[in-house]
């Protein structure tokens, strides 16, 4: 495997792979690489001659300092696990690399942005798009590769793709749980053990909410789904809502045809975790 740590040598090396007529996945993440994150490494080489993955802890999505500094950071470990899966290059730039200047870009993204994950992490999707962005030009994916528990990012992406006319196909992967139903996620290594069980209320509740549909309506399959979260030992719920899969916006019936997902964010013990399910189609 490959490790670039500069857009410079980045460059080289995928200047030559498209020379030869390959084509290039792309995984990007920020590191305290899990399983989840392997299984898109393994589709990508799936379906393309050349895999690459990036390992950049974007500073610019995080609109609370403090997650900033506490995001887990697994570096070596992270290496070795995409060697072992067969990546062909990791991409490890530092912030300076990706950053030289500061960055002013700002995208409109109507209310895609500005519900749920927006609401509450004003400007954290305008970071999201920004690197991502970035990305896409350093290394000129065919396909790039995204998990499906970040619901709200893959929408964002899928319109900064299709707004700014990118040559990208964006794949969606679905998401991989944990033996209890909890959804892997990086942010699960700070969890104690007692509240990475505790934290498989989300996934229960809205799996026994699910099964109450269509006899039930959204508002009450909403509140079932809080009143559930918020019992379970220091949880605390921050939003539940079932959007359009499409447009993301609230839902207020069931109707034929229309793909309607639960998406959520809730915290224990100082982590903050999201996760998703589709409830109706």
């Amino acid at each position: 495997m490959l490790i670039a740590k500069t857009i410079k040598e980045t460059g080289h090396v995928i200047t030559n792979i498209r020379t030869q007529g390959k084509t290039i996945g792309f995984v990007p993440t920020m590191g305290a690489l899990h399983r989840g994150h392997i299984s898109l490494q393994e589709k990508s080489r799936q379906e393309n001659d050349f895999t690459v993955c990036s390992i950049f802890v974007n500073p610019i999505q995080f609109n609370n300092p403090e997650d900033l500094k506490k995001y887990p950071r697994t570096e070596d470990k992270d290496l070795r696990m995409l060697e072992e899966a067969g990546c062909d290059l990791a991409f490890v730039p530092s912030v300076q690399e990706m950053y030289p200047e500061k960055n002013t870009t700002v995208y409109d993204f109507g209310h895609l942005d500005k519900v749920m994950e927006g609401k509450f992490r004003p400007g954290h999707f305008n970071g999201v798009a920004v690197v991502v962005k970035k990305l896409f030009d350093i290394i000129q994916p065919h396909r790039a590769y995204f998990g499906e528990k970040d619901f709200q990012q893959l929408a964002v992406i899928k319109a900064l793709v299709e707004r700014l006319k990118l040559p990208v196909e964006i794949i969606p992967c679905p998401t991989l749980r944990e033996t209890s139903g909890l959804a892997m996620s990086s942010r699960n290594e700070r969890l104690s053990p007692a509240d990475r069980q505790t934290a498989s209320v989300i996934y229960r509740s809205m799996c026994e909410a699910k099964s109450m549909v269509p006899k039930i309506q959204p508002a009450e399959i909403e509140q079932l789904v809080k009143e559930q979260i918020n019992a379970a030992a220091g949880m605390q719920l921050e939003y539940f809502n079932l959007v359009d899969a499409q447009t993301l916006l609230p839902v207020k019936e069931w109707k034929p045809g229309q793909a309607v997902v639960g998406c959520v964010a809730a915290h224990i013990g100082g982590v903050r975790l999201i996760d998703n399910m589709l409830f109706f189609s």
